[in-house]
């Protein structure tokens, strides 16, 4: 089965930036998504990079209004069936796997799986994925090399993630095979555990203004 291309799509484009968080208190992940969401960015990335990140996944699902929340750095089949049992509406992967994908056609909750290289987005397209993520986007060469993938593989939109600050996020968003970036500045793990509230709403709406 193909990528949803509409269900990634509401994710990709509810706002500028899709937040990446690293959470390792799930009572906190509440008032933090709560934040987000004030500030204007309703998709939120939480990484299974914690013990705890499938719990913080539950509270936001639960008892945050307006989150579209979702799981990252989902490697494999067995987590993707966690992530989406905790209640989470999307997958993303630094990579992609078969086994990944076969897990994707398994589920109706939509995966944005990373790639680096046009072999990898040709990989992918050739699979039915379209909308993909740009990982890690500084590091494999930034906006100028997204850029030349614009032509040769129009057909692939992009979320860079990886290095993306509020400084770097204009020229990607200016991008023709971009429609969102992914960051962790709004909300990195420092403000979180200080309980930032305000400062990451704030953050989170500088970062839902941004244009190209």
């Amino acid at each position: 089965m193909a990528q949803d291309i509409e269900k990634i799509e509401t994710v990709m484009c509810a706002a500028p930036v899709i937040p990446v968080l690293v959470v390792e208190d799930p009572q906190k992940a509440v008032p933090m998504a709560t934040a987000l969401v004030k500030g204007g960015l309703p998709a939120i990335e939480i990484t299974l990079r914690t013990e705890r990140a499938l719990e913080a996944i539950e509270a936001v699902s639960k008892h945050v209004e307006g989150a579209i929340v979702g799981a990252g750095t989902v490697l494999d089949g067995r987590q993707y069936d966690a992530a989406v049992s905790a209640g989470s509406r999307f997958i993303v992967s630094p990579g992609a796997t078969q086994n990944l994908l076969d897990a994707a056609e398994a589920h109706s909750v939509p995966l944005l799986p990373g790639a680096a290289t046009a072999s990898e987005v040709m990989f992918l397209l050739e699979r039915g994925y379209r909308r993909l993520k740009f990982f890690p986007a500084e590091q494999a060469g930034g906006a100028s090399y997204l850029k030349s993938l614009s032509s040769p593989l129009a057909a692939a939109k992009f979320c860079p993630t990886g290095g993306v600050s509020i400084d770097k996020a204009p020229d990607y968003l200016a991008l023709p095979n971009v429609l969102c970036v992914g960051g962790s500045w709004i909300a990195d793990a420092k403000a979180i555990a200080s309980e930032d509230w305000a400062g990451i709403e704030e953050r989170a709406r500088a970062a839902s203004g941004l244009t190209s």
